[in-house]
């Protein structure tokens, strides 16, 4: 088996991305809004896992600030298992904290106990939840927070200490 290559997605993966929200998600989102995502969105960050030429995962995020809202993170049935989940979150969290993020946010189904266990893996914990939020059901959504820690930095040992 080839290796899975993670990338940047481009406007050229919006049928791939949309094929894999029909698959995963009860209320998927449409083609236009995939599209507006990925070609005008200037707050939107989006990357696609791809094995042997398909893509087959793939992860979006709002850019606000220092925040990262993860809007979703999805697997194609029959490559689950396969740790892809995790190489998409490893390298979504990677690249967004290198260029500024210091807090990532998402929302998951109360129910769902595998991406509960998979984003606690990478520092996510449940600060609230939105009640009823999931419309095809009226499941509460966790909200789950991952936060880098401050800047730990030594002082210059030339530096004068703060006045208190």
């Amino acid at each position: 088996m080839a290796d899975v290559l993670i990338r940047q997605a481009n406007i050229d993966d919006v049928d791939a991305i949309f094929e894999i929200e029909h698959l995963c998600f009860p209320d998927p989102w449409s083609k236009d809004s995939l599209r507006y995502e990925l070609g005008e969105n200037p707050r939107a960050f989006y990357i696609v896992a791809e094995l042997d030429g398909q893509v087959v995962g793939y992860a979006g995020l709002w850019w606000i600030e220092d925040e990262g809202h993860i809007t979703n993170v999805a697997v194609r049935p029959g490559y689950r298992s396969r740790k892809i989940a995790s190489g998409i979150i490893d390298v979504m969290i990677d690249f967004t904290t290198k260029e500024g993020i210091r807090h990532h946010t998402l929302e998951v189904r109360r129910s769902n106990d595998p991406a509960i266990g998979l984003y606690e893996k990478y520092g996510f914990a449940v600060e609230g939840v939105r009640k009823g939020y999931y419309l095809n059901n009226g499941e509460d959504a966790l909200i789950m927070w991952r936060h880098e820690p401050e800047d730990c930095t030594a002082p210059d040992e030339n530096e004068e200490p703060a006045a208190e």
